[in-house]
Parts: C-alpha cells; structure tokens; sequence
C-alpha cells in the first residue's frame, strides 16, 4: 500500500523522516521540558578542532588568509574623532573550494553522510551552502540534491538566487527550484523520504562545529601576525550559525573578542510573502532571518538547532541596502577585491563601527564570499528597479524596505543602528515558554539563561511579567 503524501501526512511523519536523515538521534539530548544539552550535542558530532581541520585541509577548504584593508581604514579614520578608527581585517573566505564560509559548514555535513554510508545529501537553501554542499558531495563521491526556494508565483526569480543556483548546477547538484511558500519544507520532507539520503542541514551539529575552524583560525592567524588576538569580530548574521560557530572557534581558542552581529535591515517586509519576495534586494544576512532565528532558534529543520546566536552575541547592528551596495563597490574600488554582498553586509557595521573605536584597536570582518553574475551590483538593482523599488543617492537613514534603496550621497552617511538585545532576549524566553507550554523547571531557567547570555535573575524577570 503506498503512503500518504498529503501535506498533512507528510508533515506528521516529520520527526521520523528527521531522525532517519540527521545522523542523530536528537531524543537523547532532551530534558522532556524546555531545557536540552546543547553543549553534549555539540560534543556528540563526534569531532575534535583539530579533526575538523584536517579533514576541510583534505578537500579545499580553511586555513584561508587575513587581509588588512588599509585604504578603507584610511577612510574611516578621515570621518572618526581625532584618534578614532580601528584598523580594519577581513577573513577571505571566497578563497574555500566553493567561494564561501559555508564550505566548512559543508565539509562536516558531507564528510558524515559519506562515514555513515548515505549514497546522498540534501539541502534546503537558496544561497551559498548549495553550492558548497555540491562542491564537497563531488569530492566525496556522492550525490546532490539542492531544494531551493526561487520564485514568486509569477516564475520571477531574483538573479542572486538564479547564480546559486547555477553554480550548484556547475558542481554536479541537481537543483529542485520552488515558489515562495510552505511547499519547500513538505518537498524537502518529501525528497529526503523517497532518496533515503542525509540531511545536509545548514544547522545540524555537524554544520555548526564546521564553523568552529573559522573563528580557531582567526585567533591564531593574529597571534602569529601581530601578537594579539582581535578585539571585535564582526559577522553577518542570518540563521545563526555562522555567528555560533565562529564564537564558539574563539572560545575554543581562549580569545574573548567582542561578538557583534551584522544584518540588513529589511523591517516591514515578510520573506514568506508572495508578493514581497522579489521586493528585497538581499537573500541572506538581514533582519527576516537574523531576528526570528535569534529570538526562536528551533523554528529549523532539525528537532534543536545548533546555531544559538544569541548565547554568544555582544551586540547587534543594521545597516541598510543602500549602503552595503556602496561597500561593496568600495571595497573593489579601494582594495581591490570583488566580493559577493554578504560578507560585505559585516564590512559595512565594521567601517561605522571601527569610528566608534581608537586606531589601535583591531576588526576582523569574519567573511567573504565569491561574486558571479547575479551578485553584482548592477543586476542586482536593474533588478530592483524593474520591481518599482526606487533607486537614488542620499541619506540611507531614509530608506524604506520594499519602497527604495538609497545609496549614500557620502561615506559619512554610513551608519549603524543598534538592535535592541534586551528585547530579544525577552522575546526568546516568551517564545519558549508559548512553544513547549509548560512550567519552566529550575533546570529550564538556567538553560534559558544561557540561551539569553544573560542571568538567572534576568530570566525570573521576565517570566513574572508573562
């Protein structure tokens, strides 16, 4: 008799589907209650720093270099206070086998599926792991399968998620392309069920310790080069995990930077909206992801995700899409590298904030990724343009998502804006407690604590005012 493949059906046999795919068995780690044993899943992916690394040395990916950008640091410090302007680095990623950070993330994941005898993977993204999952599946022998949310109803597709997904093509993946909308999630369910293969999740444990290489490797590259360890670490934020793993590499390394996240600032559109979709000018690194995955990390497609960011974010930063498009023609201008937009999102906090700070002190820009056809500028705000969204040079503090995209009129105009961390704690514990609906134990609260990087004190608060 054939099963069910309703929606309905589907989604209930979820949790076994999950199960079968992870390469885990994510029931061990629960308390039955709000709480779980992060730190022992993290353990449980079964891998050491140093094991990490001589795997991703074995298929082209880590041990990437840092580049001082002394020309835009020369700007900044023309616009700081007398004696301000930080010295600014970037960690260049686009030089991994598939052009981002994300291959570390992939090499973990796909190097598992191949232990564990999976004869695939898959993934559900539209931006950079695709292409990185694709790039370690060819290298590892298996096979590929990409499910990517594409288009809006209208067949539409933006052209930074038209490139991903040729260059996943390119690296022998085959690419399932979809409308906006819950469709993703039951297809991915679906594809994962009949191939039988391994779910390459962008926050599997797995994934995550990937990461944990990137921030390893910046503690000891300065170390070497300079004698020190950096005193901010900048990186964009998005579901999370980029931000998790490369805090948790730091830690690993005894260095204690300060963490500060990076989104875009896309408020008042929703990225699920049909019509809205084609309305943003950035598919990753901004508020629609970095705020709902910050405040409720679990709304993934594992049972508990490894990223956690907010267990390990100092501060919270927005900029605006004017902006990182002007960054981005900056830093190809100025130093001389052409990068995609993501990293540059971070490099857009990191050129305000290095104005806040004295000369002496470091940014490191945790990221790069590659550029190709559709994440360049011009198609990018053809693009826009073609959607009515109006394009003009002036005050990026008057740009209004969904409305227009205001390129600054001068690099003086480049601002951040601080997200309200107190808030979204609060909101985490609030959407923890409506989640699992029950008492928060002891056991819960100091959990929670740790998930808000706050206090047990902070926690009671804020559950006497629910």
């Amino acid at each position: 008799m054939s099963k069910d493949m309703s929606y309905a059906a589907v989604m209930a046999r979820r949790p076994e589907i999950m199960k079968k795919a992870a390469g885990l068995d994510f029931s061990k780690f629960e308390s039955g209650s709000i709480a779980f044993d992060y730190e022992r899943m993290m353990k449980e992916a079964g891998y050491t720093i140093e094991e990490i690394q001589q795997i991703q040395s074995q298929y082209g990916v880590g041990n990437t270099p840092i580049l001082e950008l002394r020309n835009i640091t020369a700007l900044a410090r023309k616009l700081a206070p007398k004696g301000k302007g930080a010295r600014i680095f970037i960690k260049d990623e686009a030089c991994n086998a598939s052009g981002s950070f994300k291959a570390r993330r992939a090499s973990t994941a796909v190097y598992t599926a191949k232990k564990l005898g999976y004869k695939g993977v898959v993934t559900a993204t539209s931006g950079n792991y695709g292409a990185a999952v694709a790039s370690q599946a060819a290298m590892h022998g298996l096979k590929c399968i990409v499910v990517q949310e594409c288009y809006d109803s209208k067949g539409v597709g933006q052209p930074e998620i038209i490139e991903k997904a040729r260059k996943c093509e390119a690296l022998g993946a085959e690419v399932v392309q979809l409308s906006v909308g819950p469709e993703l999630f039951y297809t991915f369910l679906t594809i994962l069920e009949e191939t039988g293969y391994f779910n390459a999740s962008l926050y599997t444990p797995f994934a995550i310790a990937g990461i944990e290489t990137l921030g390893y490797e910046i503690a000891m590259q300065f170390r070497e080069k300079y004698q020190r360890d950096p005193d901010v670490v900048v990186v964009t934020n998005a579901g999370g995990g980029n931000l998790t793993g490369t805090a948790r590499g730091l830690k690993k390394a005894g260095a204690q930077p300060r963490i500060v996240a990076a989104s875009v600032d896309l408020s008042g559109l929703h990225m699920a909206s049909d019509t809205q979709f084609n309305k943003k000018s950035f598919t990753t690194g901004h508020t629609g992801f970095g705020m709902p995955f910050s405040t409720w990390p679990d709304r993934s497609d594992v049972p508990r995700s490894a990223a956690r960011p907010l267990r390990y974010m100092d501060r919270y930063l927005t900029v605006h899409q004017g902006e990182v498009f002007y960054m981005t023609e900056v830093l190809a201008s100025l130093e001389g590298l052409e990068k995609g937009p993501a990293g540059n999102t971070a490099l857009t906090a990191a050129f305000a904030l290095a104005q806040e700070l004295d000369q002496d002190q470091m940014i490191v820009v945790q990221e790069t990724e590659y550029t190709g056809a559709g994440k360049h500028i011009q198609p990018q705000l053809s693009f826009a343009r073609e959607n009515g969204i109006e394009i003009k040079f002036g005050d990026p503090k008057d740009e209004v998502p969904g409305k227009n995209i205001i390129l600054p009129s001068h690099p003086s105009l480049i601002k951040v804006n601080d997200a309200d961390l107190i808030h979204m704690r609060k909101s985490l514990i609030k959407n923890a407690v409506a989640n699992y609906k029950v008492t928060p134990t002891e056991e819960d609260i100091e959990f929670l604590a740790l998930e808000t990087n706050s206090n047990v004190e902070f926690v009671k608060s804020v559950l006497a005012e629910l």
